[in-house]
């Protein structure tokens, strides 16, 4: 983005919440995560009508990597995928009090924004495109307070489930 966004950026009260890592498979990114850089299973959901499932590993100083695989059925990860066979940086998400507000500041600043999903309740969003971002996703969520919540067992039994 220019700097001609970067008073947008502002009066959208945007703030950083995580980046996520897609890969063919979460276990494949765990070595790196969390045996290597430290990071703790704090959360884990699948989409199922999307088609992908994610973890976050949140750090000692509460920052959050959301690692992310395709489950049968995806679309837009897959297709990420075979445009990165290796995988990599999916998205970067900033969180907002209002979304409406943002979406509004984001298309009078000219913003190319789509993907706008109110389906869950604790979790909308939409997105800016990469081909303004520098070739990265750009998610803008408002979400519960609550929301993500914690997962209950160890990350090995979300996979295996």
């Amino acid at each position: 983005m220019s700097d001609t966004h970067a008073p947008v950026i502002a009066t959208l009260g945007a703030k950083f919440d995580h980046v996520a890592h897609a890969a063919r498979t979460i276990a494949e990114l765990l070595p790196l995560y969390r045996d290597t850089l430290g990071g703790r299973f704090t959360t884990g959901a699948a989409s199922e009508d999307l088609g992908f499932r994610t973890v976050h590993m949140t750090y000692e100083d509460g920052s959050k990597i959301e690692l992310l695989d395709a489950l049968p059925g995806s679309t837009f990860l897959d297709s990420f995928l075979e445009r990165q066979p290796l995988g990599g940086l999916h998205h970067v998400t900033f969180r907002v009090d209002d979304l409406d507000r943002a979406l509004e500041a984001a298309a009078a600043a000219g913003l190319e924004t789509f993907g706008m999903n109110r389906d869950r309740p604790k979790w909308h969003e939409f997105f800016i495109h990469p081909r303004i971002a520098g070739g990265v996703l750009v998610q803008i969520a408002q979400a519960a307070d609550d929301f993500p919540p914690p997962t209950s067992g160890t990350i090995e039994e979300f996979l295996a489930s």
